[in-house]
C-alpha cells in the first residue's frame, strides 16, 4: 500500500490524515491546538505539525505530503530566512484603514477587481503590508521575502533556509492582492503599492500537481493550496457546486472555469487546486455564533440545538444579524450583532437560539448569492465545517438554501484535499476518491431569508 500524507494548518489547529493513495482511506490521523489570537509566530505552526506527525505515527512509510493553510496570513522573513516578526493571521482586522487606502489609491474597487480579482480588505496580505509598512517600518525594512502559511510550513518541511527557493500555489498566491488568478502572474506593481516601495522577494508560483521538492528523507512535498481550495479537492467538487464551510468563519465558494470580477469586492476572484478559479466569499463570522448564543442562554450545545429545533421558522419574529467580530462581507470591520423584532410575546430561549442558527445560515445565503450574481449557477449545495455537526445548522440549513443540502461524510476535508493533491504530485495523475454524501431535506423558508435581507441591509447602512 502507497500512503501519503495531508497537513490541514488552520487557525486553531494542524490535523495530519494518513490515506491509501489508491482509495483515499484514512489510515492513521492526529491533531494538535495552535495558540489562540489573531498574531502568532510560525514556529508554533511548526511545533504543532511535528506533534501532530508524531502523534499519528511519523511519516516513516509516507511517500508524499502537501500541505494546506490558513489563507492570507502574512509572513515575513529576513534576508536569512528569518521570521522578522509574528505573523499576522487572516481574521486580524488592524489593517482595516489600510485595506481601505489601498483600495481609493489605485481608483477604487473596480480597479482591483479588474487587476487581480479581489479588492483589499483587512484580511488580504496586501492591506496587511501596508499597515506593517505605516506602523513598524523597521521591521517592513527587514523583510526579504513575504510568503503565506502553507508556503512557509512546505518550505520548513523540504528542509529549505534559502528565501529564494520559497514556493506556492495559485489559489494561495490568489488571495494575497498582488497575484491575478486570470492572468497566472504576479504584479509587482501593486506589492509596491502596498509595501510602500518596497518589493521583497516573493515564492515561485507551482502548478497544479506539481512537486515544491523534497524532505530530507525524500518523501515528495506536494505544492499545497489554500484551504478552501484543499477542501473543494478534498470533497470532489464540480462546476455548479458550491462548497459551504462552517467554521471559525462562514466561506462559500463554487468551481468556474472563468475568473470573477466583482467590483463591490465581496466575491473574490481565487483560484483552486485544479487549475480552474474559485470564485470566493468570506465571513468573519461563523460557528463561534452558537457557541456565544449558547454560552449566554446558559446551555450545551445539544440542548442550545434542541431548542433551536423547537422553535418555528422565523424564530417567532426575532431576527438575529451575527456579526459578533465585525464583518467582511459586507465589509463592516466595525459592525456589532443585533437581534431585532423583540416582544413581549416572542423573547424566549427558544427563539433566541432559532434566531441565532437562522441568522448564521442566512449570512451564508447572502454569500452563495453573490456567487450567482457573478454568473454562476448553483445546483448543490456541499455544507460542511464544524458548525456542519450541530443538529439544529442540519435541520435549519436546507430550509435557508431552498429545501436540500448535501452533508459530505464526517472528515478533515481539507487536509484530505491535501492528501490528494500529495497522491497527484507522487503519481502525475489527480486520483478519483470515494466522498460518501447525506442529503438533508426540509421545507423551503424563503420569507426567512427576505426578512434577514431587510433587516441586514439597514444594519449595514446605519454601521459605522
Amino acid at each position: 500500500m502507497t500512503l501519503v500524507a495531508g497537513i490541514d494548518s488552520s487557525t486553531q489547529s494542524c490535523k495530519v490524515v494518513i490515506c491509501d493513495a489508491d482509495t483515499g482511506a484514512v489510515i492513521r490521523s492526529a491533531s494538535a491546538p495552535h495558540p489562540p489570537g489573531t498574531e502568532v509566530h510560525p514556529d508554533r505552526w511548526w511545533d504543532a505539525l511535528g506533534t501532530a506527525v508524531t502523534a499519528a505515527g511519523g511519516f516513516d512509510d509516507v511517500s508524499a505530503v502537501s500541505v494546506a493553510g490558513q489563507q492570507h496570513g502574512m509572513v515575513c522573513l529576513d534576508d536569512s530566512g528569518r521570521v522578522a516578526r509574528d505573523a499576522l493571521l487572516w481574521n486580524d482586522v488592524r489593517s482595516a484603514l489600510s485595506a481601505a487606502d489601498l483600495v481609493d489609491e489605485l481608483g477604487g474597487p473596480g480597479a482591483w477587481a479588474e487587476a487581480v480579482g479581489v479588492v483589499p480588505v483587512a484580511a488580504i496580505t496586501a492591506a496587511k503590508l501596508r499597515w506593517l509598512a505605516d506602523n513598524e517600518p523597521g521591521n517592513a525594512d527587514a523583510t526579504a521575502a513575504v510568503c503565506l502559511p502553507h508556503d512557509w510550513l512546505t518550505w520548513r518541511l523540504r528542509g529549505s533556509t534559502d528565501i529564494a527557493e520559497l514556493t506556492t500555489d495559485r489559489s494561495d498566491a490568489s488571495g494575497t492582492g498582488y497575484f491575478g488568478a486570470a492572468s497566472g502572474e504576479y504584479h509587482d506593481d501593486l506589492l509596491e503599492l502596498a509595501f510602500r516601495g518596497r518589493r521583497p522577494g516573493l515564492p515561485v508560483v507551482l502548478g497544479p500537481g506539481d512537486r515544491a521538492g523534497t524532505t530530507s528523507t525524500d518523501v515528495v512535498v506536494g505544492a499545497g493550496a489554500g484551504d478552501n481550495a484543499a477542501a473543494a479537492l478534498g470533497l470532489h467538487a464540480r462546476r455548479g457546486d458550491a462548497v459551504v464551510s462552517l467554521g471559525t468563519s462562514g466561506v462559500v465558494c463554487a468551481v468556474s472555469d472563468t475568473a470573477p470580477c466583482d467590483a463591490a469586492g465581496l466575491v473574490a476572484g481565487f483560484a483552486d487546486a485544479t487549475g480552474r478559479h474559485l470564485p470566493l466569499v468570506c465571513t468573519l463570522n461563523g460557528a463561534p455564533v452558537l457557541a456565544s448564543t449558547a454560552k449566554m442562554l446558559g446551555v450545551d450545545f445539544d440542548e442550545f440545538a434542541r431548542l433551536a429545533i423547537s422553535a418555528d421558522p422565523g424564530a417567532g419574529g426575532l431576527t438575529m444579524v451575527p456579526w459578533f467580530a465585525g464583518e467582511r462581507s459586507p465589509n463592516l470591520p466595525d459592525a456589532t450583532g443585533t437581534l431585532t423584532g423583540i416582544t413581549a410575546g416572542n423573547l424566549s430561549p427558544a427563539t433566541i437560539a432559532r434566531a441565532a442558527v437562522e441568522g448564521l445560515i442566512a449570512s451564508l445565503v447572502y454569500c452563495r448569492e453573490k456567487i450567482e450574481e457573478q454568473g454562476e449557477r448553483v445546483e448543490r449545495v456541499l455544507l460542511t465545517g464544524g458548525g456542519a455537526k450541530s443538529a439544529a445548522v442540519r435541520a435549519i440549513a436546507p430550509a435557508l438554501f431552498g429545501g436540500e443540502v448535501e452533508i459530505p461524510a464526517d472528515g478533515e476535508h481539507v487536509a484530505l484535499g491535501a492528501a490528494r493533491q500529495a497522491a497527484w504530485a507522487l503519481t502525475g495523475e489527480l486520483p478519483e476518491w470515494d466522498v460518501p454524501r447525506e442529503t438533508l431535506t426540509a421545507t423551503a423558508t424563503p420569507e426567512v431569508y427576505e426578512r434577514y435581507r431587510e433587516i441586514a441591509d439597514a444594519v449595514a447602512a446605519s454601521a459605522p
